[in-house]
């Protein structure tokens, strides 16, 4: 079956994000009350777009340009052709353009269907260019794009969002639990509201028998890494763009002649990761029951609990107190960064060991849910992209 093809701007409204000002970092564009999305949310954002690292202020807003909820997002520049929906209104930057089907020619979600498929290996290879991929909208105009009609569009984008629509929801899932998680660790270990509380003294702003230790006596700090040219032959790297807040996003299969210097680092079960470069931005996570060829960056500081359980050090080094701690020890203007020792020489109040066993014991089946809910997604991932391919080039009819 072969269908008509069209290049994009025949199928609806494309424009390139805007952001006029240079500088790009001058400080007054920021911290205001819109979302500005970048090339690493598109990368990060499953079927929807509804999470971002930064804002505009009035001022950012002003040089740039709202887009509107539905806007198919399409990255031309770092992460190429990486695509998804605004589930917000949002201004990006010219390195995204924007596409705004027209409802009688196209449906928003086949046509990012459609990038997956078929065209983003296609302008990863048209568009790589010396320093950096880069594609221009001239250049995305010069595709032609084979779509059927707009009623077959949306049956075939139906089929595929389903899967979506599940790892989604067991998304929402899995934050839901980490959550009820992070709320008793707050009301245990940091408003003291811990079982038996009303019978221990608070002496100097702590429970009596609390101890103060530094992080170093309660966790090792990057145990393990592979030694140069020992890498598996094939690897699934997890770089630190690749990460948001209690969640790894995606993982990069690559072999390792091709793999970045940066790839290094080993984590295991329990283990939690955490992004040294802008610690403000949450970058983190818990590793549960990560492959055998999993490669970690060195951008990472990896913790391994030694004199604590792992969901305790977890949620301690996920605190906001925490956070604040690396955020004050960053270095840096333009991407400020942490060291390992910034971790390792920071504060930490501990409770008795048979608290923290309680906790663990809490944890415990909410993580055994967490890691099977994960791996419920990743197998609806496999099923979907099984199909993507077939489906957007009509070798699987649609029945009406």
């Amino acid at each position: 079956m072969s269908w008509p093809a069209y290049p994009l701007d025949q199928l609806g409204t494309v424009s390139r994000g805007r952001s006029r000002h240079r500088p790009r970092d001058a400080a007054h564009l920021y911290g205001g009350p819109y979302p500005f999305v970048q090339t690493g949310d598109v990368k990060k954002a499953p079927l929807y777009l509804n999470e971002y690292t930064q804002t505009y202020s009035e001022a950012g807003l002003a040089q740039s340009k709202i887009w509107p909820k539905g806007t198919l997002c399409i990255t031309i520049a770092a992460n190429i052709a990486e695509t998804a929906i605004l589930d917000i209104e949002a201004c990006f930057p010219d390195s995204i353009i924007g596409f705004i089907a027209d409802p009688e020619k196209a449906d928003t979600k086949f046509i990012k269907y459609l990038f997956d498929a078929i065209l983003k290996q296609k302008m990863t290879r048209v568009s790589h260019g010396a320093a950096q991929d880069n594609l221009s909208q001239g250049k995305l105009l010069s595709f032609e794009f084979p779509v059927p009609n707009v009623v077959e569009q949306k049956r075939i984008a139906s089929i595929l969002s389903a899967y979506d629509d599940l790892i989604e929801n067991n998304r929402r899932r899995i934050a839901l639990l980490e959550e009820t998680a992070r709320l008793l660790y707050g009301e245990w270990f940091v408003h003291f509201r811990f079982p038996g509380h009303e019978h221990v003294k608070i002496v100097d702003g702590v429970p009596e028998g609390w101890t103060e230790r530094k992080l170093s006596d309660l966790a090792t700090t990057n145990p393990e890494s592979y030694k140069k040219g020992k890498l598996p032959e094939t690897l699934s790297y997890i770089d630190i763009s690749s990460v948001s807040r209690g969640s790894i996003n995606y993982k990069t299969d690559m072999l390792a002649a091709d793999a970045p210097g940066r790839a290094r680092r080993i984590a295991k079960h329990g283990d939690t990761i955490w992004s040294n470069v802008r610690p403000n931005l949450r970058a983190y996570s818990i590793v549960l029951n990560p492959d055998e060829k999993d490669v970690f960056s060195t951008g990472f500081t990896i913790l391994r609990a030694k004199s604590v359980g792992k969901y305790f050090l977890y949620f301690l080094v996920t605190a906001d107190k925490f956070v604040d701690h690396l955020v004050n020890h960053a270095t840096g203007t333009s991407y400020p960064a942490v060291r390992p020792e910034d971790f390792e020489k920071a504060d930490a109040v501990i409770p008795p060991d048979e608290l923290i066993q309680a906790f663990e014991q809490f944890c415990e089946p909410i993580f055994r849910q967490i890691e099977s809910l994960a791996k419920a997604s990743r197998e609806c991932a496999q099923a979907r992209d099984l199909l993507l391919p077939r489906l957007m080039d009509g070798r699987l009819e649609v029945a009406a």
